[in-house]
């Protein structure tokens, strides 16, 4: 796998990659623009009016698109929150991790910090960087001090700045971070793990595992008010840099459970609090852009737009779908799942004079890809083993082919790893492999049951449930068939076997190699 400029200069003797690989250098090697990545929280591929949405409108977004480059065959390599952020930032399947669920109170940094990410790469090519907003990747050695300092943390991972909301926004402490220390921690007021917080009773706000006391803390944290604070901070950042190259990875709460969108912004949709939350999210966006040519460096600024993963169908999801509005788009299944909608996510790229504005690409790309990228972006070199399964997609931005042969992809259960390799897709088990409640209202509702629900077509589900003579796994052809009506698994027993062989070729590491010291 080709990983940087200078290994692409080294390959001349491969005649495919040098095709690729000049137009890379001859595009992007005197251009080191500034980054931002603004990567959305539970955005379906459905869920903006460029996309297809109609019953909520999405024009900041939309702006992105009609300057730049839609891609409509992006993905996340999971399904799942945590896992999917650890895939962005190291450019490694989490698979490789053992990493399937979110991680919560207790856990230690998830990502070693030996290991290059977006930010470290960013930081080696002269970047001043930052990540601003949701984190849901653990700190500490082994378990975050929440007294104390949050260390080793974004910091240790080449992030020169951090604020923002430790875990998820639907969980404990319900506090903001900044760099290594909760903002309003004091001594003589601390964290208690147990003890129930101080903060506003809403919907589809989890109180398990609580961690209350330091009432200082959580004063600062408003539900309707995380958006906004967000906002401000990066805003503010971005003017700080003044001259300065910089790498913001804006890493939204919107649109994630519980559905809190700042007073304004209710009743603007007509899905709900739902829509509402996206259309937040979309002031979320036009603030940064605006900011960003306000400073007079909007040419000269690469912006990403994309998820972690596909909508969630919780209690306010089903309320949205019931109001007309597809939270996935055509897709089949919903966060959590190995089905399309679970991990296809809304992805687009403006770079003013560099990508085509108005175009779109239906190029397979996905969020592990971004390690690659920004190594060739910015002239640097990947150390061996880092990074290893990110591939360079700088070409697919201004309509060249991206040089991938496959992509493993994750959902919620081990027993449902899935393969993409061209047009086809296989799912190692039967059903989405993410949540299965068959009850409506509940907040774990999915599987064949929310299929149903939802009134959409599957050949292995009927009435809700698992047909007994359904096949033990799943393979689609999605050229033909990308809404994923029809298993094929009985059909083409050569392809089911070479990709079972791919994915058994496939198992997590037992060690890494160091990241080199400079």
């Amino acid at each position: 796998m080709i990983k940087a400029v200078t290994k692409l200069v080294c390959s001349l003797s491969v005649l495919s990659a040098f095709s690729t690989c000049a137009f890379a250098v001859m595009a992007f090697a005197d251009e080191q623009p500034n980054i931002v990545l603004i990567f959305a929280d539970d955005l379906g591929y459905g869920d903006l009016s460029c996309n297809g949405a109609t019953k909520l409108q999405t024009p900041n977004i939309d702006r992105l698109a009609k300057e730049g480059r839609r891609f409509t065959d992006a993905h996340s390599a999971s399904a799942v929150c945590t896992p999917s952020r650890y895939a962005l930032l190291t450019g490694e399947y989490p698979h490789r991790k053992n990493l399937y669920a979110p991680v919560f109170l207790k856990t230690g940094l998830v990502i070693d910090p030996d290991q290059q990410t977006i930010a470290s790469v960013s930081k080696d090519a002269g970047y001043e960087t930052a990540i601003i907003g949701k984190w849901h990747l653990g700190f500490g050695d082994k378990t975050p001090d929440w007294n104390g300092e949050l260390k080793p943390g974004p910091l240790e991972l080449g992030f020169d700045y951090y604020f923002g909301v430790p875990v998820v926004n639907s969980h404990p402490p319900f506090v903001y971070v900044e760099n290594h220390r909760v903002v309003g921690q004091v001594p003589e007021d601390p964290f208690v793990y147990g003890k129930k917080a101080k903060t506003q009773e809403i919907p589809e706000k989890m109180k398990l595992d609580n961690i209350g006391g330091a009432d200082a803390a959580h004063a600062f944290y408003d539900d309707y008010q995380v958006g906004s604070t967000l906002t401000q901070k990066a805003v503010q950042w971005i003017k700080e840099r003044g001259e300065n190259k910089f790498f913001l990875c804006l890493s939204t709460t919107n649109i994630h459970h519980p559905f809190t969108p700042a007073p304004r912004f209710q009743g603007t949709s007509e899905c709900g609090l739902y829509g509402d939350f996206v259309h937040e999210l979309d002031w979320i966006v036009g603030e940064v852009v605006k900011t960003l040519e306000e400073q007079g460096v909007a040419d000269n600024t690469l912006i990403i737009f994309t998820s972690d993963n596909g909508g969630m169908l919780n209690h306010t999801g089903q309320k949205t779908w019931s109001m007309g509005h597809a939270l996935n788009g055509p897709y089949l299944g919903f966060k959590f799942d190995a089905w399309e909608g679970g991990h296809r996510v809304p992805f687009i790229v403006r770079w003013p004079g560099k990508v085509e504005a108005g175009s779109t690409s239906d190029e397979l790309i996905c969020n592990v890809d971004m390690i690659a990228s920004f190594a060739a972006l910015t002239g640097q070199t990947l150390q061996d083993g880092q990074g290893q399964d990110s591939v360079n997609i700088l070409p697919a931005l201004t309509g060249r082919s991206v040089e991938r042969d496959h992509l493993l992809l994750s959902p919620f259960r081990k027993s449902h790893l899935s393969i993409r390799k061209g047009k086809w897709m296989f799912i190692g088990g039967q059903g989405g492999g993410g949540f299965t409640s068959k009850e409506v209202g509940n907040h774990g509702f999915g599987g064949p049951a929310a299929i149903t629900f939802t009134g959409r077509e599957n050949s292995d589900i009927e009435n809700g449930k698992i047909k007994k003579d359904a096949p033990p796994a799943q393979l689609y052809d999605l050229k033909d068939d990308p809404a994923q009506t029809t298993n094929l698994y009985n059909s083409y027993p050569e392809v089911v076997q070479e990709m079972e062989a791919l994915l058994k070729s496939y198992k997590p590491a037992t060690s890494k190699k160091k990241k080199e010291k400079k």
